[in-house]
Formats: C-alpha cells, structure tokens, sequence
C-alpha cells in the first residue's frame, strides 16, 4: 500500500492541494538580456552570466538551480553566475524555457 493511499484511508474527505509552485517561477524576468559568455581562467574553461537586474536572491536562486540541473560547480559573485565548465548551449536552453532572454557572447 501507498503513502498516499494510507493518508487517503486516514482522511478520506480530504482533497490535497495543488503542489506549490517551484521557486524558479517566482524569479523576475526582465526586458534585457542575460549575457552568457565563456572565458579560461587559469587554463580551465568557465561561463560565466551576468546582466541580470532582478534581486539578488533571485539570481543566487537560478544560480543553484543551474548547478544542480547541469551537476556542476560555480559560485555567485559580484552579480555574475560563473559555471565551471563550458555549457554555454545548455544554459542558454535551460533559460530560454524558463522564459529569459539570452545572449551569447564570445565565439
């Protein structure tokens, strides 16, 4: 028997509430473009983005979210996204469909 057959045994007149919505579709989108650019820093490649003008905490959001969805590193610094790795192309999509617009900067 399933978790959620036996909560529906325990409390049959209950109707679940719909699953809030996730935190990425909180984040402000703006009318710029976010630049996504790749440079080598130290001989290993990065890319960075940068030119958001929402707040900071929605920015850091999309940060982790970047990170996890594509299992790499980066960090969050001076209002820049910088990935470890060259994942200009999957970025760009994973934030296309999240309604931004992109830019590609630099090859």
């Amino acid at each position: 028997m399933d978790l959620q057959d036996q909560l529906k045994n325990l409390f049959p007149e209950h109707t679940p509430e719909d699953a809030p919505e996730a935190e990425s579709s909180n984040v402000w989108l703006q009318d710029d473009p976010i630049i996504c650019k790749y440079e080598k820093r130290k001989g290993k490649p990065i890319t960075i983005l940068e030119g958001y003008t929402g707040a900071t905490e929605d920015f850091k959001i999309l940060a982790k979210e970047l990170k996890t969805t594509l299992s790499v590193g980066g960090s969050f610094k001076d209002d820049k996204i910088i990935i470890q790795g060259d994942f200009r192309t999957q970025i760009m999509e994973i934030l296309k469909e999240k309604g931004f617009a992109v830019k590609r900067v630099g090859g």
